[in-house]
């Protein structure tokens, strides 16, 4: 079954708190928060302090951190302090990707590992067994708003084949460029994990009813 991941990237901070409890009350049980560090990727975000505001105000929730940041294993262990429950790095960023996700694991947290558009998925081969999940980026990490990158459904496929023939219960997260034309035809293509956040937070006063109709959308899947 496919699961809605909000994305607080697309929230209105000045109504944070008001917009995730929405979120929560529309069926949301993992939220998705994207930490940018400026160096990794040209953007900035935010970093543990929102993480422990999300955790504070949802303390339920399972928090699905993805720092695109250049060192994660110098930081990993804030945001799993801050409340993150799912660690996600850039396999781009950390030559020895393993021993970081050990680190993780060792401090309880899920590990996974985040891929660019561009990476192939055959470098996930070995680690899979490890991961929680796979983030495959269906953009280029940095921006929102982006449109979905040719070719990346296949990905998703070919991936999804990758973890069926190995036994594993790895699920995939795809993130960027979903839509309401879009969001089940990925889902049936083997995305188990949808990070969303124009799409659920760009009517604001409507989050609750449309993680509600997304959630139903994609959940036989």
């Amino acid at each position: 079954m496919a699961l809605l991941a909000p994305s607080i990237l697309s929230c209105d901070f000045s109504r944070l708190k008001e917009q995730l409890l929405m979120a929560q009350e529309g069926g949301a049980e993992m939220i998705h928060i994207d930490v940018m560090d400026g160096h990794f990727v040209p953007n900035i975000t935010f970093g543990t302090l929102i993480v422990e505001a999300v955790r504070k105000i949802l303390p339920k929730a399972f928090l699905d951190v993805h720092l695109m940041i250049q060192n994660p294993q110098e930081r990993y262990l804030d945001f799993i302090d801050a409340g993150a429950d799912n660690i996600s790095f850039h396999l781009e960023v950390v030559p020895d990707f393993d021993f970081l996700i050990n680190l993780i694991l060792k401090a309880g947290a899920k590990a996974s590992l985040a891929i660019a558009p561009g990476t192939p998925v055959h470098m996930l081969d070995q680690i899979l067994p490890k991961l929680y999940m796979v983030l495959l980026m269906t953009v280029n990490p940095g921006f929102g708003g982006q449109k979905i990158i040719p070719g990346m459904d296949q990905k998703i496929i070919q991936l999804r084949k990758k973890i069926k023939s190995k036994g594993l219960n790895t699920f995939i997260e795809i993130d960027g460029g979903i839509h309401e034309n879009n969001i089940e035809y990925l889902a049936s293509c083997g995305a188990s994990v949808i990070a969303a956040g124009s799409l659920v937070f760009s009517n604001e006063d409507k989050i609750t009813q449309k993680v509600r109709e997304i959630s139903e959308k994609i959940k036989r899947f």
